[in-house]
């Protein structure tokens, strides 16, 4: 990924689905930090709002 991609992870809020799909897989469960390549802090950042999309019903 790009810089401009890592920056952009933590700017991702849970309404943003179709930019978070990027980091799910296709049944829905969150891809690990060695396929995303995001640093440790914004892979929590990107697992917190998938889990909070979840939870308002806005992804699978």
């Amino acid at each position: 990924m790009s810089e401009e991609q890592k920056k952009s992870a933590l700017d991702l809020s849970f309404s943003d689905t179709e930019s978070l799909n990027r980091y799910t897989t296709e049944t829905g469960k969150i891809l690990p930090r060695k396929f995303t390549g995001l640093s440790a802090k914004e892979q929590r950042h990107v697992k917190k709002v998938i889990k909070q999309g979840r939870n308002m019903l806005l992804m699978k």
